[in-house]
């Protein structure tokens, strides 16, 4: 192969510089003949060279990208082809945009840009691309619970920004949580975000997994903040303990557990958790919503009471030699 039908790219897998085929179409992808890992065809979007798949959504693929003319790494978020033709999908990836760029919080992810261009419809915005917490409990089964305390608090203040600007994310699992270079947690996907005085009764929530789902979504009742509550103490209970709250053989046996089957405390799956981060995800996942927290300050104030009092335990433990040790570890870099 004549070296005019190459071309020289870096490899996401083990950052080697390697040679592919120069006729490869954009997007398209090779494997690394060192490790493996799929190469990709750089595409040009404008000023943006995508380069390497992130990660892949119901309505977009996600792409490592360069942009050439501030020169920095941003995430692309490309409509899937099929989603081009459908009106309903493509105002709810404009909403996303729109609803992202209202909101300035650290840990909501920054979006610079959304354009059309040669009929690709596209999302630029900030890179947070060490995984996501799905990802993390997947390979971990169960995080360490300073950890999951301080992705809590943070999330929990990152909704209650988009509540002070009206908005409910009404997605919050952990795929929708990723983490940026500095281990940072960055709330994502807001495709199906609604204002929060809105009259509304709850939508179709099979449009995403159950596991998470609030009671009261199930049976057809108006969701509120307390909604995104719920899901979010779901989600931090499954990385904690390393299982969903309700699991079942059906997605309609899960549908119900949250409605009728009583929730065993997280300490009782994983007898290591602390009492107070238990009672604190217990009562963030109580079945009637006026048993949760009256507003995300309440929420965060509780986790940061279990989160003093874990780390005065662990220092106690840390001043006394002799006595056995249980050091929870901070984030666990790849």
């Amino acid at each position: 192969m004549s070296s005019q039908s190459l071309k020289m790219v870096t490899c996401p897998g083990c950052d080697t510089r390697t040679f592919i085929p120069g006729d490869l179409a954009p997007l398209g992808t090779v494997p690394c003949s060192k490790c493996g890992h799929a190469i990709m065809m750089p595409m040009q979007l404008r000023q943006f060279e995508l380069r390497s798949k992130i990660a892949s959504g119901g309505m977009g693929i996600v792409y490592r990208a360069w942009d050439t003319t501030l020169e920095r790494l941003v995430a692309v978020k490309l409509m899937k082809k099929e989603m081009l033709t459908e009106p309903e999908m493509i105002e709810s990836f404009a909403l996303e945009a729109r609803a992202c760029a209202r909101l300035n919080h650290t840990n909501i992810i920054h979006i610079y840009t959304f354009d059309e261009w040669q009929g690709e419809r596209y999302l630029v915005m900030e890179i947070a691309d060490q995984g996501s917490l799905d990802a993390r409990i997947e390979k971990l089964r169960l995080l360490p619970e300073l950890q999951v305390l301080d992705v809590g608090i943070k999330i929990a203040s990152a909704l209650d920004t988009a509540l002070k600007h009206d908005l409910l994310h009404c997605d919050i699992k952990p795929g929708n949580i990723l983490f940026d270079a500095d281990h940072e947690p960055k709330l994502v996907d807001f495709g199906l975000a609604r204002k929060a005085d809105a009259e509304h009764e709850s939508a179709e929530f099979t449009r995403g997994t159950p596991f998470y789902v609030a009671p009261e979504k199930i049976k057809r009742e108006p969701e509120t903040f307390l909604s995104d509550m719920y899901s979010l103490g779901a989600t931090l209970y499954h990385a904690i303990t390393g299982h969903v709250p309700f699991d079942a053989p059906t997605p309609e046996e899960v549908v119900q557990a949250h409605v009728y089957t009583p929730l065993t405390p997280a300490n009782q799956v994983e007898p290591s958790i602390s009492q107070a981060t238990s009672d604190a995800l217990s009562q963030s996942l109580a079945k009637d919503p006026n048993d949760r927290f009256r507003n995300y300050e309440e929420f965060i104030m509780s986790f940061e009471a279990a989160r003093s009092l874990l780390l005065f335990q662990q220092n106690s433990q840390a001043n006394q030699p002799d006595q056995p040790k249980r050091l929870t570890s901070w984030w666990k870099r790849k």
